[in-house]
């Protein structure tokens, strides 16, 4: 437990949404302290396989910041478990324990990514959580010609471009307890779904989702939210300029580097000189993933049941956690 000095609720102004009053807010030191003692399971040649280009993740931020997230983690996913466990003693039947499911949120370039990946290595460490799968919903965006059908190719990444039922379908077969559920398989390199391609999830004690609008409202009071499916949420939350410089940064990383592969969809940007690059770049966020932070993204901070707050060098300042 922290004492008083340590821990204290946000209060209702210094967030926006007065929603964030019902989170405890903890300082990077005190939450790194959460995990004094407790070996580091991976190498720093793991970690930099985990990183996302642009990410600054190192030894460090993995011991201080991600090593004691995913021991909470753990806990709840060991917990819920023992709950279904004793709900189904409790009606006489057979234990129907299913998946634990996380829902990992935030915009483009926040590090999302990059945290997914690394929560999968970090849970499947621990003995509670050995099966641990990740699927993104980039998975579940409609294909590129039915987006050019509905004249919604701009808005690729909207809440509108991603086919909902066929995601709620996934989680919910999960959430099941279906022995096998297949999603299906997006290629950044073909900027679209691979035909015939899946992710399958045998049944594994953790599933993480990671995706922008992983905790949208539904869209009508009548729908189900995909985040009524998740036993846990977590939101990415970073200062919006500081988004729009690691997104431009990371589009003059791959303009450099993976755009010149003939076989990438944005083969054709390969050729710009860093002028053009920058202000292509600055194109897509302003027209399409700042509208889409601002309108869509942002406003599901207060759902999360934690956020990780990062400063300007990508690294987690602090921790909000919800009450329970």
């Amino acid at each position: 437990m922290f004492a008083a000095d340590q821990t204290s609720v946000v209060a209702e102004d210094s967030e926006p949404g007065s929603a964030l009053s019902q989170y405890r807010e903890i300082a990077r030191a005190d939450w790194a302290r959460l995990a004094a003692g407790t070996p580091q399971p991976l190498s720093e040649t793991e970690v930099v396989q985990l990183r996302g280009l642009g990410d600054r993740l190192d030894i460090d931020e993995v011991r201080e910041v991600y090593l004691p997230l995913s021991r909470l983690l753990s806990l709840y996913a060991s917990a819920t478990k023992k709950l279904g466990q004793a709900t189904s003693d409790f009606l006489h039947d057979d234990d129907t324990t299913t998946p634990f499911v996380i829902g990992v949120a935030g915009s483009v370039a926040v590090g999302k990514s990059t945290i997914a990946r690394l929560l999968r290595e970090l849970l499947s460490r621990w003995s509670d959580t050995p099966r641990v799968e990740l699927v993104t919903t980039d998975g579940f965006l409609y294909p590129n010609a039915e987006l050019e059908r509905r004249g919604i190719m701009d808005r690729k990444g909207f809440p509108e471009s991603y086919d909902r039922r066929a995601l709620l379908e996934f989680l919910t077969a999960v959430k099941s307890g279906q022995d096998e559920v297949r999603a299906p398989f997006y290629s950044h390199m073909r900027y679209d779904i691979v035909p015939d391609a899946h992710v399958v999830v045998r049944r594994p004690d953790v599933v993480i989702v990671e995706g922008l609008n992983v905790l949208a409202p539904p869209p009508t009071p009548n729908d189900v939210a995909v985040s009524e499916l998740f036993d846990f949420s977590i939101f990415v939350d970073a200062a919006t300029a500081n988004i729009e410089h690691w997104y431009v940064e990371r589009f003059m990383a791959l303009q450099r580097g993976a755009f010149n592969n003939p076989s990438s969809f944005f083969n054709v940007f390969a050729h710009l000189d860093e002028a053009g690059a920058r202000e292509t770049a600055l194109g897509y966020w302003n027209d399409i993933n700042l509208p889409n932070l601002e309108e869509n993204v942002l406003p599901t901070k207060h759902r999360a049941t934690l956020v990780l707050q990062k400063g300007a060098d990508h690294t987690v300042e602090r921790v909000l956690l919800r009450k329970l």
